[in-house]
């Protein structure tokens, strides 16, 4: 009778650990929603003009909704590709360059094709997400063929993505002018910018890649035991090719929203966004060691870490603060979501 109940109470204890970590994620957003209108009301009450600020709060503002909207289109984009990846438990830190060439080409090709979505410069989109796909491609090659550690052959790939970036441009700025191109930015729906709506579709995508397609599975399954998805016969290192090259694809999304958020393309297209991204899939619950998570727990993760930055921004604290806060939040997260009860070493 006491295995049975010391059986029932680990269980127990096991169930409220998993649901912790299940809704943390969600409970961390809604905090920071209600924390930073606080702070201003704070600073409204020392300045002897304490208002009601659910109604009146900058940070509660559709303008300033619509701005955590721009900023975190594009880094969604770049999170959901890199998901994929840590769901198969590698890493892929080669954003920065991909996006940075993604971006530069796409430049480059709109401009050589007229200019104008109305005439042949459209072809330029989908060219970029075919660079994207190839630069994807190449690093799962080096990774799985080169059997280089994946958080190695990524992070040379993206040295070699900016490389060429730079080789392109010479370090000189491209500027998209469309009109048409840049209303992702500028036209307006329901008060936020077209681009979230791009966003919001690709992530639509990404979930039923995720959770409706066979290749979606077995990301899952390569993450949750490599060695037993190929003891049952599953090809892992296509699997692991596949992974890489669609994280490449989205990995060019995020660098054709951030092209239209600023009208520019340049070497540093891509800069910050192996934090952002990397920091977004952590905190928002997916596991580093594969498995656990999905692009869902990716959106919480990006609203978090824009919300922080902008709420920052908002009450007028440093940027220092930000990369602080981000920092030991991700620490929270990854210690919040590891067993140390079973892991018996830390590589």
């Amino acid at each position: 009778m006491a295995d049975v109940t010391v059986s029932r109470i680990g269980t127990t204890g096991a169930l409220s650990r998993d649901r912790i970590i299940k809704w943390a994620p969600l409970l961390v957003l809604a905090f920071l929603i209600l924390l930073f209108p606080f702070f201003e009301w704070l600073e409204d009450a020392r300045a002897g003009e304490a208002h009601v600020y659910l109604l009146d709060s900058r940070f509660f503002s559709i303008r300033n909704a619509a701005r955590i909207g721009i900023s975190a289109a594009p880094a969604l984009m770049v999170a959901i590709g890199v998901t994929f990846i840590i769901i198969m438990g590698s890493i892929d830190l080669s954003m920065e360059g991909t996006v940075s060439v993604c971006a530069v080409i796409f430049a480059f090709a709109f401009i050589a094709m007229g200019g104008t979505i109305l005439s042949w410069a459209w072809l330029a989109i989908p060219l970029a997400m075919l660079v994207g796909a190839a630069m994807g491609f190449l690093n799962g090659l080096v990774h799985v063929k080169l059997k280089i550690p994946s958080f190695m052959a990524s992070l040379a790939m993206g040295f070699v993505g900016t490389g060429l970036a730079l080789l392109l441009t010479g370090g000189d700025r491209i500027r998209v002018e469309d009109p048409i191109f840049r209303a992702l930015l500028t036209e307006r729906w329901l008060d936020f910018p077209v681009m979230c709506y791009v966003a919001l579709g690709f992530l639509l995508i990404a979930w039923f890649i995720q959770s409706r397609t066979t290749l979606g599975r077995n990301f899952y399954a390569v993450g949750g035991g490599e060695e037993l998805a190929h003891a049952s016969g599953l090809n892992t290192a296509r699997v692991r090719l596949m992974g890489f090259t669609l994280a490449g694809v989205f990995f060019s999304v995020g660098a054709l929203l951030a092209v239209g958020r600023i009208g520019i393309a340049e070497t540093a297209t891509g800069n910050n966004f192996m934090f952002v991204s990397i920091t977004a899939v952590v905190v928002g619950g997916t596991a580093l060691w594969g498995g656990i998570g999905g692009v869902w727990n990716t959106l919480v993760g990006v609203l978090i870490v824009n919300v922080i930055n902008n709420g920052m921004v908002v009450i007028g604290l440093p940027g220092w603060v930000q990369d602080g806060t981000l920092g030991l939040l991700v620490i929270a997260a990854v210690v919040l979501s590891t067993d140390r009860k079973s892991v018996s070493f830390v590589k």
